[in-house]
């Protein structure tokens, strides 16, 4: 089964990683209208998301931005396929990076760099990073449940010599790296929902007491790793702007859950300044103290 699901989905995703940029978006158009008004995919959960986080706005408001989002979420889906087949010069036209001396300097420092980043704008293209750096470009990702589909993304997200470890592989995979000398470049995600445990750390996220991902957090400290913020930015309809901007160099100066912290201060402004490019149809707030739940 999870082969025939491969076998008629590729072809079509090959077709559109082809398509020219502008058909590309008229697809896109298309997509918006399907998903949006005649499926309605996760539209409840989306505007229940937003009424939480953003109790102040009025519901007209709350519908402008979900269009928005719906129509950004389609755009990044067909961007994520047109990956496939996108040269690295085409690439880095339209992923731009602000800063990438910052990433020298900190490679001079000789430290790993955990590099985090939220499910904003276009975390995909951020593939491009690798040619940028000179350190091992890793980046950490869920296994997916179909294994044909999960090695397509595996080629996809390693396209440009990016390398991913699952969730399971990381702390083995960076500890043999440090014990050769080898010094990478970590990409995390942490801004989703992890799995509830007596353990887990509740953080305040967009004003919800919540469980938050610590793992970067910890692995920083216990390695003593340069902890980096990815700050992606939407430009235009294609086009997305990245700036490096360093948390600490020093992880372990930090109380704990600190820098988890200032990472989700970091990705709360990039909600708050153009929430439409989050991505909301995920149920990030599933699990919270406070009470009054609109679910």
């Amino acid at each position: 089964m999870q082969l025939l699901a491969y076998i008629l989905i590729y072809p079509l995703l090959w077709i559109i990683s082809i398509l020219p940029f502008r058909l590309l978006y008229l697809v896109s158009d298309g997509l918006y209208i399907l998903l949006y008004y005649i499926i309605g995919y996760r539209k409840k959960v989306v505007y229940n998301n937003l009424k939480l986080v953003f109790p102040e706005k009025p519901e007209k408001e709350l519908t402008q931005i979900q269009k928005k989002f719906y129509k950004h979420l389609c755009d990044m889906f067909l961007e994520m396929a047109k990956t496939m087949t996108i040269s690295e010069k085409e690439l880095k036209k339209r992923f731009h990076i602000i800063n990438p001396e910052e990433f020298q300097r900190l490679e001079h420092l000789n430290k790993s760099i955990i590099l985090i980043f939220g499910h904003y704008a276009s975390w995909e293209w951020s593939i491009v990073l690798q040619n940028y750096i000179n350190f091992k470009g890793l980046a950490v990702y869920k296994k997916l449940a179909n294994r044909y589909f999960d090695k397509l993304i595996r080629d996809i997200r390693s396209k440009f010599n990016t390398d991913l470890i699952s969730t399971k592989e990381t702390i083995q995979v960076i500890n043999e790296n440090e014990t050769k000398g080898i010094k990478s470049i970590i990409g995390f995600l942490s801004d989703q929902s992890p799995r509830l445990s007596k353990d887990v750390y509740w953080g305040e996220f967009m004003g919800i007491e919540t469980p938050c991902f610590t793992g970067a957090e910890r692995l920083a400290k216990k390695l003593n790793l340069t902890i980096a913020y990815l700050k992606v930015s939407k430009v235009k309809r294609g086009h997305y702007e990245a700036e490096i901007k360093t948390l600490t160099e020093t992880p372990n100066a930090y109380k704990d859950y600190e820098l988890t912290d200032m990472f989700l201060r970091e990705v709360e402004k990039q909600i708050h300044e153009a929430p439409e490019y989050y991505f909301w149809t995920h149920k990030r707030w599933k699990h919270r103290k406070k009470t009054n739940s609109i679910f």
